[in-house]
Order: C-alpha cells, then structure tokens, then sequence
C-alpha cells in the first residue's frame, strides 16, 4: 500500500471540550435513611448524608435539631428505628459501643466525661487501652507482654498531651485543670483510640475566640494526620472557616447539604436560624 492509500490518522478536533476526571471520593460513614423514634417522637426522620475520607464534615442546626442524636445513633448509644448506618463499609447498626470504637470511630461529648480523679496522663492511657490485648493474667503477673504495652500506651499519651498542647499539665487531675484544657484532654482521650474518624460534638463550647482560633488550627492538624472529622458546632465562624462540607438538621430531619457557602446563604438554613417561615426567608 502506497503512502497515498494509508488512512489517514484524523487529529483530535481542537475544540472538544476536556473531561476532567476527578479522583473518586471514598465513603467512610453512610448514614442511609435513618429514622429514630422515642415513643411518640421522632427524633431523626429520614436522615441521609455520606462522610468521605479525609474531609471534614460539619453538622450544624438550631437547638433540637438532632445533631447530638445522630451521634449517639451513629457510636451506638441509641438504635435506629429505620435505616441502616454504615462505618467502613461495614453495617454498625446494632453493634456495641466498644466494637465501634474498635472499628476506628471515637467521639467527645457536649458534656466533659473525663476521669477527674485521674491524671489527664491516665486519661488519656485510658483511651489506648482500646487496642491492648493483654489478658487478666498477664497484668495480674506483670507479664512482658503487659510491661510493653503499658510502656506504649505512655508513650503514645505522653505524645498526644503534646499534639493538643496540653503536656506541661500531665500529671495534673483532670478536676484541676482549666476548662479549655479539659476540652482538649477529652481530644486527646479520644485520639488515644487510633480512630479513623473522630466525631467532635461542640467542641468550642464555652471557648473565648482566642481558644477557638486555636482549637480550629488544632482540627485542621488532626485532619493532616489522616484522621477524618465529624464536627458538631454552634459557632459559625469556626464551622465555615474549617469544614470542607456541611449537613444542616432541623427538628430531626436534614434540610440542606452542601459547601459553606452554599449553605450560609440557603434560605431555608436562614429562615432555621432565625425562626422565621421559610417563604419570609
């Protein structure tokens, strides 16, 4: 075949569009379809968002939305009623409180639940024995293998009291130490457990916006670590300053999902805040 008779190769037209493929996003938590009733009330009705690795997702909403109860749903204080939640591809719906933690998911509370009769160093130990094996006998002995992992789980609080700032305070009791402190000590507590996500429910609570610009930094360098975040908050300018994403509720059931900006300026988040109808909004 002569070089005439060849086909000719047809170039690419120069004006097609270019398809930019964006790398798939992998779902961590799958709450789907979740509906949680307390007799008479329904205190989550139909809830449904996907948290992907490595984000931080924000879920916010007025007094009674349902925030806290989605956690406790999602850590396994509370069973859905409908709906399945899903945690590493795995159904956790049903499972106990440990197991889940087991699986990579800790959690802080509204409430400070710390040992105040402890160390914040014992604390925080508290939360690395998530992962020990040892057995009765073996502490009981003292045996090696208890030696090391009490020498680790040292270790590894010693380390994390630094990561939140708070090592000069180790031996302190939990009771002694200042509000803010106790904060991050819970953080540190919960980080202890190697999770893979960790759910933070108002975490800035009581904070002076000092202690908030410090807490954000703080978020941002968990994240930087490979720790995905759940973040619960009142304070906007802390939740639209550090969240890639942001889930609205309102009495129970979700009514905006999207990036801050999106969400700051929905009319329906609006007219949520500020109590009045959404066709006012």
């Amino acid at each position: 075949m002569s070089d005439t008779e060849r086909t000719p190769v047809v170039p690419a037209q120069a004006d097609a569009p270019m398809v930019e493929t964006l790398p798939a996003r992998e779902p961590l938590l799958e709450v789907d379809h979740v509906t949680l009733r307390f007799g008479g009330v329904v205190a989550l009705n139909d809830v449904d968002f996907t948290l992907y690795k490595g984000e931080i997702l924000g879920l916010i909403g007025p007094n009674g939305a349902g925030k806290t109860t989605c956690f406790n749903a999602m850590t396994g204080i509370y069973q859905p009623s409908e709906g399945q939640i899903r945690f590493r591809g795995e159904k956790i719906s049903g499972k106990k409180r440990h197991q889940i933690t087991q699986l990579g998911m800790a959690r802080t509370f509204q409430n400070i639940r710390l040992f105040p009769e402890m160390t914040a160093l014992e604390n925080v130990q508290v939360g690395a024995d998530a992962h020990h094996r040892t057995s009765v006998v073996s502490a009981l002995f003292r045996l090696p293998r208890h030696r090391r992992e009490e020498r680790e789980g040292r270790e590894k609080a010693e380390r994390l009291l630094e990561f939140v700032g708070i090592r000069p305070r180790m031996h302190e009791f939990a009771r002694n130490l200042s509000y803010g402190e106790q904060r991050r000590l819970e953080i540190a507590r919960a980080l202890a457990t190697d999770p893979v996500l960790l759910c933070l429910d108002e975490p800035a609570a009581g904070f002076n916006p000092a202690e908030k610009e410090e807490l954000l930094q703080l978020i941002r360098q968990i994240r930087d670590t490979g720790v995905t975040v759940l973040l619960i908050e009142h304070d906007m300018r802390l939740v639209m300053g550090v969240t890639d994403r942001i889930v609205v509720l309102e009495f129970g059931k979700k009514i905006a999902e999207g990036l801050p900006a999106e969400v700051r300026d929905n009319p329906k988040v609006v007219a949520a805040y500020l109590g009045v109808p959404d066709d006012a909004a």
